[in-house]
């Protein structure tokens, strides 16, 4: 029996989804090695990327179901906290051409 499944990957530019039939059994590594991230991905180190299945982080050892989505994350280029926090100071220090006392 075969399993299919896909591996969904991002780049700034692009994003790719492989759609795969692996054998019943197969993991997250090897539906990687599968889709050839290490080709497909060049300049990117592909064993520094964390990887999950439907959104959820999970090992590289994971188990695969019929049907599951194999996601590659890349690192963030910026911490979400940290730009929410830099916009809102921007904000702050803006003034408002309306008057606080409704007038």
């Amino acid at each position: 029996m075969s399993l299919r499944v896909s591996v969904a990957f991002a780049l700034p530019d692009r994003q790719e989804v492989v759609e795969l039939e692996l054998a019943e059994g197969s993991t997250v590594a090897d539906a990687l090695k599968a889709a050839r991230i290490g080709e497909r991905l060049p300049g990117y180190a592909a064993d520094r990327f964390a990887v999950g299945v439907w959104s959820r982080r999970r090992d590289p050892g994971t188990k695969l179901r019929d049907g599951d989505r194999v996601e590659v994350y890349r690192p963030l280029q910026a911490d979400p906290k940290d730009a929410r926090r830099a916009r809102a100071g921007t904000a702050a220090r803006t003034s408002s051409t309306r008057s606080r006392s409704g007038r």
